[in-house]
């Protein structure tokens, strides 16, 4: 089955206003950059974006460009925020948060590696060990104080573990060094990151790829996220783009 689209207007034309978006990336590595260039020219409002390690930090104009627009509603994140105080004050995106106009929620970097990796596998729920002992095992950390919801805690053989939730999104924007038109994805080194978890998390995962292939070209050994996860391939250009701000 040919899943690729001829347009990236076409590859997104059902994103609604509310929609909740997994967008990978380990800061500035396998960052869905073309996707969400897409989603801002696009319009829609009222996003969550669910991340995994600051990718919205690694695309700093898209975040400055979707927090100018009025676009976000949330953010769930391990690491949203810049260590750097003067930075802070210089981002807006910062700013919205502690304003409360957009919500940042916050999870282990583990954590929500494995919500996503429930929710791909129809785990609805897991108990984990981490965050115990801290601010993460007493509710859900938020700047929204409405939305800290108190977490549920059970002992296993002795041991204290918190119940966390799979986190199922309604898309996934994947970015992939190589795709085949079934949509068959390779990672390129770091930036496999959480792009292999959260293609599985995605009611709908649109997958942009660097070097778009033939059925049968790549190796079946090498495929990270099989085609049966992936409902859309877009072949893209690979860009160039700062990896830090002054």
């Amino acid at each position: 089955m040919d899943k690729t689209y001829p347009s990236i207007e076409e590859a997104i034309v059902d994103v609604p206003d509310g929609a909740v978006i997994a967008i990978p990336g380990f800061f500035a590595a396998g960052v869905p950059r073309i996707l969400l260039q897409a989603l801002i020219k696009k319009g829609v409002k009222e996003l969550t974006l669910a991340c995994g390690c600051g990718p919205l930090l690694g695309a700093t104009e898209e975040l400055t460009q979707l927090v100018k627009n009025r676009q976000l509603k949330k953010v769930i994140d391990s690491y949203g925020l810049f260590r750097s105080a003067t930075k802070g004050l210089q981002d807006p995106f910062e700013q919205a948060v502690r304003a409360g106009e957009i919500e940042l929620e916050v999870y282990p970097m583990g954590t929500l590696a494995e919500k996503y990796r429930a929710a791909g596998a129809g785990i609805p729920a897991f108990y984990t060990p981490t965050g115990v002992g801290s601010i993460v095992e007493k509710n859900t950390v938020t700047n929204i104080v409405e939305n800290r919801k108190p977490k549920e805690t059970k002992v296993f053989d002795g041991e204290k573990y918190v119940l966390e939730y799979a986190l199922k999104t309604d898309y996934a924007f994947i970015h992939a060094y190589m795709g085949d038109k079934e949509g068959n994805l390779v990672y390129r080194k770091t930036s496999r990151n959480f792009n292999h978890v959260m293609a599985t998390a995605g009611k709908i995962t649109i997958a942009e790829v660097e070097n778009l292939m033939e059925p049968g070209e790549i190796d079946p050994d090498c495929v990270h996220t099989s085609g049966i996860y992936v409902q859309r391939v877009l072949k893209v250009p690979r860009i160039g783009f700062a990896i830090t701000i002054d």
